[in-house]
């Protein structure tokens, strides 16, 4: 890529002329989804410095916040970057989550609620039409290269069907290597741009190890080729068994998992599917503190991936043309309101997640408090790309936060959670005892200050998370009737939103 300053200088007025340009051919909108989708902006020829930067996506797998302290690179990344301290995901669950992330939209719109059956998993995600509103196809048309490489959709295996060594790549990909069952690390199969290849229990075979390779290989590649680039690399780390990579094996001795003020105490009043959950015992601690141990050792790798990935990017030169963004599909609870490892509820530890960026024109050590959540990252990429997101996206590009802009005076009160109870557990990765935390299907709001859910069965729960930030005291029983009119008026309407502008006025508070 051109370096000078010079060079950037003008290439970013020639962009700056082109934007003014398009923007008085306009008949309407905000270039926000809003509007009917239009053509992307011309690519620049061989740049990503005029105003479209290259962007590296590292999606991990049940990552929570507790995790971060352990990683080096990404909190230098919280230094040199932005952090969203409130972004939040629509289910608490891999396949309906990743499904949001690639679509932009809210689970009832993708059809995508569980892992596997009817409401979930590939089958769902591909009957339901979600492969073509991914944001591959979008970036592709705007001129990028495009690369993914890791876990994909639960379910997704390398092969097909009839065991064929040949799968097709999904639309709008120009580097394909997924992985199907890549949860332990070793013995796996990628489906490396439509051939399968095995990989097997030597240290090289290492998958987070092996995608982190194949990423810089993309990185080169793309640098060659003089095009702007949107790269995914999604992990399983570190997701259960949280396998570390065999030099990582032994570090951390002695790490314990954080016992916060929730850790071993539910909430009271309890929720009734929370009842029958016995309290923890030494044992239970002793095996909390060996998960969290694991996970601990398993994300090494993960950081290490982001520090190659970023020593690449400057040994390429493209280090100032590149927006690297960091996140999770769901978080993870260990011993908190006495659950044992698991996720699915609408805690805050299992549905907030890390979202951090860096790159050209984004503020670093700033920290965006505005609510935002994984249906967000679809506009945001196609921005970031010069096209313009669809009006069927349900959620709002975070371009203007991510460069420092104000949070606009419309902007979302809520977020939604959607979460149906699975209706099968077999080869289910993410199948859990009841006392992991296996809540009932669930629709759930979370503001600037509370979490209100309304279960399938009738009951709710309410926390004040300004004055309760461990979601500890359930006021759903005494809260007052004006309070949960508003809630529920609120959560009905964005159960039944359906693209920008509806989910937009849905998300207000209502009442």
């Amino acid at each position: 890529m051109p370096g000078t300053s010079h060079l950037r200088g003008a290439l970013a007025l020639v962009s700056a002329l082109l934007a003014i340009a398009a923007l008085t051919s306009c008949t309407a909108g905000g270039g926000d989804g809003t509007d009917t989708p239009s053509s992307p902006a011309p690519a620049p020829s061989g740049t990503a410095s005029a105003g479209r930067p290259n962007i590296v996506f590292v999606l991990t797998d049940d990552l929570s916040w507790n995790l971060i302290r352990y990683m080096p690179h990404v909190r230098q990344m919280q230094k040199a970057g932005t952090t969203f301290s409130n972004h939040h995901v629509t289910d608490s669950l891999c396949c309906p989550s990743r499904t949001s992330i690639f679509t932009g939209e809210y689970p009832h719109d993708t059809g995508v609620f569980t892992n596997s059956g009817d409401d979930g998993g590939y089958g769902a995600f591909l009957r339901n039409g979600n492969e073509r509103k991914c944001f591959a196809p979008a970036l592709r048309k705007a001129g990028y290269r495009t690369g993914f490489m890791g876990k994909y959709i639960n379910g997704y295996q390398p092969a097909d069907r009839n065991g064929s060594s040949r799968q097709g790549v999904p639309p709008g990909w120009d580097e394909w290597d997924a992985a199907g069952n890549g949860y332990p690390e070793f013995d796996y199969n990628l489906n490396e741009n439509g051939k399968v290849v095995h990989y097997g229990h030597g240290p090289q075979d290492y998958l987070t190890d092996v995608l982190s390779g194949k990423a810089t290989s993309f990185v080169d590649s793309s640098a060659q080729a003089k095009k702007p680039f949107m790269l995914e690399v999604a992990t399983f780390a570190p997701h259960a068994p949280a396998t570390p990579a065999p030099r990582d094996a032994g570090s951390f001795p002695g790490v314990k998992a954080p016992r916060s003020a929730a850790y071993g105490r539910p909430s009271e009043p309890t929720p009734a599917w929370q009842k029958k959950i016995t309290p923890l015992t030494a044992q239970d601690d002793r095996r909390i503190d060996r998960q969290f141990a694991k996970r601990v050792r398993s994300v090494q790798s993960v950081d290490e991936m982001i520090g190659r990935l970023q020593d690449e990017l400057k040994a390429k030169g493209l280090a100032d043309d590149t927006d690297i963004v960091f996140s999770s599909d769901n978080g993870f609870h260990l011993g908190e309101h006495r659950l044992r490892a698991g996720k699915q509820t609408a805690y805050d530890t299992d549905i907030k997640v890390p979202l951090i960026a860096t790159g050209p024109g984004i503020p670093a050590g700033r920290r965006v408090t505005a609510l935002t959540e994984n249906i967000d990252l679809n506009p945001t990429f196609q921005g970031l790309a010069g096209a313009r997101p669809p009006s069927t996206v349900d959620g709002r590009s975070l371009v203007d936060l991510l460069h420092g802009g104000r949070q606009p005076g419309d902007w979302r009160q809520a977020v939604l959670v959607e979460h149906h109870h699975p209706a099968s557990r077999k080869d289910d990765p993410d199948a859990v005892p009841e006392d992991s935390g296996d809540p009932p299907t669930y629709e759930a709001l979370r503001t600037a200050d509370a979490l209100y859910v309304e279960y399938a069965d009738g009951e709710r729960e309410y926390y004040d998370t300004s004055s309760d930030p461990d979601e500890l005291r359930n006021l759903a029983p005494s809260m007052s009737p004006s309070r949960r009119a508003s809630l529920h008026a609120t959560l009905m309407a964005l159960e039944h939103c359906h693209g920008t502008a509806s989910c937009r006025a849905a998300a207000r508070l209502h009442g």
